[in-house]
């Protein structure tokens, strides 16, 4: 009986300290970012908030986009996914990346200024739930 107890204890033991890593580890890589909404209420709320760094994520608003690739200057307008209500500008300076398009979500990094203008320093796009093929590759 006591072999059989310490198996148990030590089982228990090794789950717990499973458990505790996998959790560690999770919250650590989760990316927590605020809808525009959200961040246009806690600017509302608190003003003091423009100074600190915050990730957006959003809509870029088809025919927004204006670039200058040349000096990798770019400026777009983005909305809340789910409602579409809350628009801002966002100004980047940087390469964007392969996968962005307009009407494409992204999720900005950066600050909110005093003039209404989020200032990004990391532009990610958002991949699609779901890939598909394209109607022409299913043809055989």
């Amino acid at each position: 009986m006591r072999k059989r107890a310490r198996f148990f204890v030590g089982l228990v033991t090794v789950a717990v300290a499973v458990g505790y890593l996998m959790w560690t580890g999770m919250s650590e890589t989760m990316v927590y970012y605020l809808t525009p909404s959200e961040l246009m209420a806690k600017v509302a709320a608190d003003p003091t908030f423009r100074e600190l760094g915050v990730k957006v994520g959003a809509r870029v608003v088809p025919g927004t986009l204006a670039a200058d690739p040349a000096n990798l200057v770019y400026g777009f307008e983005v909305m809340d996914i789910e409602t579409g209500a809350t628009r801002f500008p966002v100004s980047y300076h940087g390469p964007l990346p392969d996968t962005f398009k307009e009407g494409g979500d992204v999720v900005l990094e950066g600050r909110f200024r005093a003039d209404g203008v989020f200032e990004a320093v990391t532009v990610l796009t958002k991949c699609g739930s779901r890939y598909e093929a394209a109607p022409g590759e299913l043809a055989a």
